[in-house]
């Protein structure tokens, strides 16, 4: 059921279809994955924001009233939408992959970070970046001077493996099966964590899926907050999913 509501999630915030979006949102519920929910109702407030304005200003409340990382971002993101201006931070607007960007800040210790396209959206590691003809790929000369391509990136250092950490704590304690909360917290005491996490929930398709939407929706969260602090307002793109 997870896998196809993903799937449906995916498909409308692809095909942009704001009545779609709507329903989905309604679907999922002010209980579910509300960086989804809220992200459909960005969708459906750009096609119809007369028929989603009452889900819209109820999403809101429920971003403010969770409080999670991300959440007032995306709740100012939805009153930016519905007209309201006062309270509301001045930030750009930024078509931005937040998987991409979620994958580039949870990268622990090691990580090398990497660049946000602030043209398209998309971010990329750091290995991406070909120093060795002097010119990279992605612009820039070769005395290292500053050129108009450098405006185009923002770079993204990691913030380290501890919110993903805490992630696995949290959703350990949402399990009402003591068996499996006790399995899967013991096994993120010590190294090996999140191997160990994920092979916890093997045995539990239902859990793991939950699994998946609880973390999908933590790692927006921070993405989102991490690109309000640096000046930008993610909204919507027709290929983010």
């Amino acid at each position: 059921m997870e896998h196809e509501r993903a799937r449906a999630v995916r498909a409308v915030l692809h095909g942009g279809d704001g009545q779609a979006a709507l329903r989905l949102a309604v679907e999922l519920g002010l209980d579910g994955p509300l960086q989804r929910v809220g992200e459909l109702v960005l969708v459906a407030l750009a096609s119809d924001a007369a028929s989603a304005e009452l889900f819209a200003r109820r999403c809101a409340a429920a971003l403010h009233r969770r409080g999670a990382a991300g959440d007032e971002e995306l709740a100012d993101a939805i009153d930016h939408a519905r007209g309201i201006r006062d309270g509301i931070p001045d930030l750009t607007p930024l078509h931005a992959d937040l998987d991409q960007l979620a994958d580039l800040l949870d990268g622990g210790a090691d990580a090398e970070g990497g660049r946000l396209d602030l043209t398209t959206g998309e971010s990329w590691p750091e290995s991406t970046f070909d120093d060795d003809a002097g010119l990279d790929v992605f612009g820039g000369d070769e005395d290292g001077g500053v050129t108009d391509e450098d405006a185009r990136w923002l770079d993204v250092e990691p913030l380290g493996s501890r919110a993903a950490y805490r992630d696995m704590v949290d959703f350990a304690a949402t399990r009402t099966d003591d068996r499996l909360r006790r399995r899967l917290e013991s096994a993120i005491e010590g190294r090996g964590a999140f191997r160990r996490f994920r092979d916890a929930l093997a045995d539990s398709p239902e859990d793991r899926d939950e699994w998946f939407t609880f973390a999908d929706d933590r790692r927006r969260g921070r993405a989102r907050e991490w690109l309000a602090a640096a000046g930008y307002r993610a909204v919507p793109r027709a290929d983010q999913a």
